[in-house]
């Protein structure tokens, strides 16, 4: 796929202005400051700028629209709560710019195909609901009242609910989230995609089966009291950069801190925090004490290594597992034991591509660690042995009886603001019979018990035609998503595409029938409804429940809460006498919340407890009294084979420092020193000459795996501190190169982290 536009717009650069500096070694401080005012003022302007930085992350405030990290309590939380990439999400959100009526008269639909997604999210704020009809060259207005109708009319002439799929991003409410899938369920189909079966399902499936729920076992406390912090597969400075205060106090606690990651990211490596005066005048503070550059895939094979030593020194005399516990709390103890014993233990240590040095120097710090916290995130989740990497980090936590202790335990770090409030509310293509029993004897429904696709199985369902609906409340779906031909085909054959938006995006402009978007308030808009402002709630990392009220004025009067815009399309679909209340749910928020309370576990009396300031804490019982959920009551140690990559060259997509998710802010990655253009790929030296290469060629990346080939042109080498055999590059310009099914065969998430890969040189570089 050649990825060239036909032209480059007035306000971004071109294919070939990137420029190569040094990559820094430290995070945040005066630079991030000067960062984060310049592009809130330049975009938001300096009143919206201003009142939005007393708000964010506040309890009277809203939750930050970027990443899921949680708050301090009130009382510790300090008056600026928030990270330089929060400040660009929330002044993308109050921009000043308007993709209105005249937008879209001025720009038809082949103009806006032809456009980046830069571009496209530049355009500003949507402010009224906007159809594209079969054959019609440019979006028009539509009235809210029509758009609804047209929708449910669609819908109702579908030949099964089940020729429908309804996407989620992580930003919706957990109020719109327990709508939404009611009103799905209540139409007929369990079709509900979201945004975790591209990031963190493995961990939900791993930790579901192995400790009982499927959600991380640790508290922020926590990190105040490790010994030691283990960070895996993530970047914390530019991904959840409000982590790197909790791990600075972690280190100024005496925690040691060990990074396992391809990349020497500048996040894991020293912080200044802007926020103390040593951050701003002095040299910040080292965070991690161990840097592992570990080979892309491999991280099974550390924890499985590092678990091996464990019991062969416990068993040596040495003692550094923790018996009672195992005893008392797990099963299959013996069957991993006996695994262990056997496995090679050199071949694990090579597949990692790391020192032996190092690793035991890491290891040393674990065995006499008493209070170990383990992080992930996608770096882990997107693998084709995602499932089984994570059962390995499990094992070893359990090892060291590092669940339901101060200080301790296993820690997914999810990547965008209530992703896992969504799935706590029932979004998933699988059915919670509890809940569904209770809404069913609450609401007189009978609602459909076959599990539903997820986002993999949705994007092969559009393409041969057995779904011919697409719903989207919120995200950029077609840019998420793996296999970027095969979605934009699928996309095409649609019959409609219906998404709820705050700005416009590719997931709009791809289908021949009907498109319709409906403008969407985000999370720092007023939601005011006869005079009162109102509140929705969402549930961070570490199931933490709190409120959000958004403070600034919608783009238009014209934009909805959406609540408002499910609460009417539900009416419109299932009718007045539906047995659910859908115009009392969209007139009181606090109708919704006394639902949840009554169908979702942990919610009981929902409105007066998230009132309080901080909101409350969702039981997790391996983390409140060591009770595990699984069939037998007990945590599972699960036995796993490693099988090396095979690949001579593997890739591996990610963000830059200029974006969140799909939305690109910038086109400068300031801590890997690279600006101007993201078309670039980061390779090991050794790898770049063993290819007859150097630094700076323009080379198209094609991938080695069976199959039509897939290819991105001309992307510019950066020589970089990866390892060999790990190549790293960014998305969503390379999801081209992910097949659909490249993935874990246990789930679906796309093993992007993990792509066969070869490269053909195009123009030889300066």
């Amino acid at each position: 796929m050649d990825l060239d536009l036909p032209f480059a717009p007035d306000d971004e650069p071109g294919r070939h202005d990137v420029e190569v500096t040094e990559p820094l070694t430290v995070a945040t401080g005066t630079k991030a400051i000067a960062a984060t005012m310049a592009r809130s003022i330049g975009i938001a302007g300096s009143t919206a700028t201003a009142r939005s930085f007393l708000k964010i992350n506040q309890p009277a405030g809203f939750d930050c629209p970027g990443c899921a990290w949680p708050e301090p309590h009130p009382d510790e939380r300090k008056t600026f709560e928030f990270c330089e990439n929060g400040m660009k999400a929330v002044a993308e959100e109050a921009t000043d710019r308007r993709a209105d009526r005249d937008f879209f008269a001025a720009h038809d639909l082949a103009d806006l195909q032809s456009r980046s997604g830069y571009w496209l999210g530049r355009a500003g704020r949507l402010t009224e609901p906007m159809i594209k009809r079969p054959g019609g060259d440019r979006f028009e207005p539509i009235s809210w009242a029509d758009a609804l109708a047209q929708i449910a009319t669609t819908l109702r002439g579908l030949a099964s609910p089940d020729e429908a799929v309804f996407y989620t991003s992580g930003r919706t409410s957990n109020e719109a989230a327990w709508l939404y899938q009611l009103m799905v369920r209540c139409f007929g189909t369990n079709n509900l995609p979201d945004c975790s079966n591209m990031c963190h399902e493995p961990t939900s499936r791993a930790l579901d089966r192995t400790i009982g729920i499927g959600k991380g076992s640790v508290r922020l406390a926590d990190f105040a009291v490790a010994d030691t912090i283990v960070l895996v597969g993530q970047n914390p400075g530019t991904n959840h950069p409000r982590m790197l205060s909790a791990l600075e106090e972690a280190k100024r606690n005496g925690a040691r801190i060990i990074a396992v990651n391809p990349l020497p990211e500048a996040g894991l490596l020293r912080f200044k925090n802007p926020q103390r005066p040593r951050g701003i005048v002095g040299n910040g503070t080292e965070l991690a004490d161990i840097h592992l550059p570990i080979s892309l895939g491999a991280d099974q094979a550390l924890f499985q290594l590092w678990s091996a030593w464990m019991i062969e020194r416990d068993e040596a005399g040495n003692p550094c597992i923790d018996r009672a516990f195992i005893d008392a709390y797990t099963a299959g103890f013996d069957d991993v034991r006996r695994r262990l014993t056997e496995v090679d233990t050199e071949a694990l240590l090579d597949a990692t591509g790391l020192e032996r040095r190092v690793v035991e120097d890491a290891f040393e710090m674990l065995a006499t660690s008493d209070r170990t916290i383990v992080c992930w995130a996608m770096g882990v989740t997107q693998h084709t042995n995602a499932v089984p990497t994570i059962d390995e980090i499990v094992n070893f936590a359990l090892l060291g009886g590092h669940i339901g202790r101060p200080g301790a335990g296993l820690c997914p770090v999810r990547g965008h603001s209530n992703v896992q409030g969504d799935r706590t509310m029932g979004v998933w293509e699988q059915i919670q019979p509890d809940a569904i029993e209770a809404i069913e004897r609450l609401y007189d429904v009978d609602l459909p018990r076959e599990d539903g696709f997820d986002t993999v199985a949705s994007i092969a369902a559009l393409a041969d035609g057995r779904a011919k609906v697409f719903f989207g409340l919120g995200g950029n779906f077609a840019r998420a998503t793996p296999d970027t031909d095969l979605v934009d085909r699928a996309f095409a054959g649609t019959q409609l595409v219906v998404n709820v938006s705050t700005k416009l995006n590719r997931s709009h402009l791809l289908t021949h029938g009907t498109s319709i978007i409906l403008p969407a308030m985000g999370r720092t808009d007023r939601d005011n409804r006869d005079g009162h402002d109102r509140f929705v709630t969402v549930e961070d990392s570490m199931s933490m429940v709190h409120g959000s009220t958004g403070m600034l004025e919608p783009p238009s009067d014209q934009v909805r809460s959406e609540i408002d815009i499910l609460c009417g399309l539900a009416t419109a679909l299932l009718g007045d006498d539906h047995t659910v209340p859908w115009p009392a749910f969209g007139a009181d928020y606090d109708t919704i919340r006394d639902a949840i309370a009554d169908t979702v576990h942990g919610f009981a009396d929902f409105n007066r407890r998230v009132r309080v300031p901080g909101g409350f804490e969702l039981p997790h019982p391996p983390r409140d009294d060591r009770r595990f959920d699984t069939d037998d009551g007990k945590a599972h140690f699960t036995a796993t084979t490693f099988e090396a990559p095979t690949a001579d060259l593997l890739l591996q997509t990610m963000r830059s420092h200029d974006q969140y998710n799909t939305t690109i802010y910038g086109h400068d990655d300031r801590y890997r020193g690279v600006s101007g253009d993201r078309h670039v790929i980061f390779m090991n030296e050794g790898d770049i000459a063993e290819r007859g290469l150097v630094d700076g060629d323009r080379v198209d990346i094609v991938t080695d795996m069976a199959g039509p080939e897939r290819r991105v042109r001309d992307f510019r080498i950066v020589e970089y501190s990866t390892p060999k055999g790990s190549a790293a590059a960014y998305f969503p310009e390379t999801n081209p190169l992910v097949p659909l099914d490249h993935h874990d065969p246990r789930v679906g998430t796309p093993a992007s982290k993990a792509i066969p890969i070869r490269i053909e040189l195009v123009v030889p570089g300066p």
